[in-house]
């Protein structure tokens, strides 16, 4: 099942979303105008590579891995699957926390994904590449913001039929969630050094998001409303 949509309508044009999307697309063609052995060395000193966060001796590149890694992709369906999920959910969060407050949002989640997986693998060797963790984080304020809200799913059936279905946010996301969950407890002491799914970074971007929502959704409650500049329309 492949999510296209939702019935939540959004009340301003969702700025950083569209930016955020088309900044990953451009990094990603600069990615496939490089040689191999040049790509291979972006993603090597550019990605997160647990073992060396862990290790962190005062290098500021390093840290830097933390915000860079969320703008890199390992192919196109790896692309095409993240900005398809920042596309449908991250318009109503932006809608909510206004743009500024967002993007900050958006890489506080990415960073979060990201230290969830050294946390959890700080002895990997293997680079942690796209934007997924940082998306994981905007499911998770969607699942807190719209548990009602119904999402339009995409269901194959055979090879060339599909229909689609409504499914209420809070089972699409939690399920969601459960899945990432277990597939990164079934990874543990297990080597995925040649590659694979940061399961960790998906669900810890998604908790991250949860924890963090409260802090930019634009309320009155919100002790960091005025340096973002909510929208009051949002209160």
């Amino acid at each position: 099942m492949i999510p296209i949509g939702d019935d939540v309508p959004g009340e301003r044009f969702p700025f950083l979303t569209y930016t955020l999307i088309g900044f990953n697309v451009l990094v990603f063609l600069f990615q496939l105008s490089l040689p191999q052995a040049d790509l291979h060395g972006v993603i090597l000193t550019w990605g997160v590579t647990p073992r060396e966060l862990a290790a962190w001796s005062g290098q500021p590149w390093v840290l830097a891995t933390l915000v860079t890694s969320l703008f890199l992709h390992g192919g196109w369906f790896h692309l095409i699957g993240n900005m398809l999920y920042l596309w449908i959910f991250g318009n109503n969060v932006e809608d909510r926390m206004g743009h500024v407050g967002f993007l900050l949002f958006y890489l506080l989640c990415g960073i979060a994904a990201s230290l969830a997986e050294v946390f959890l693998k700080p002895g990997s060797a293997l680079p942690t590449i796209g934007a997924s963790g940082a998306i994981a984080g905007v499911l998770g304020a969607y699942f807190l913001l719209y548990p009602k809200a119904k999402v339009i799913l995409l269901v194959p059936v055979f090879l060339f039929f599909f229909f689609t279905v409504q499914v209420p946010a809070v089972v699409v996301l939690g399920l969601w969630f459960v899945m990432q969950l277990f597939s990164g407890v079934s990874q543990l002491g297990i080597s995925t050094e040649s590659g694979g799914v940061a399961y960790w970074a998906h669900a810890g971007g998604f908790i991250a998001g949860m924890v963090l929502m409260p802090l930019f959704r634009c309320s009155r409650r919100s002790p960091l409303r005025y340096i973002y500049q909510c929208d009051r329309r949002k209160e």
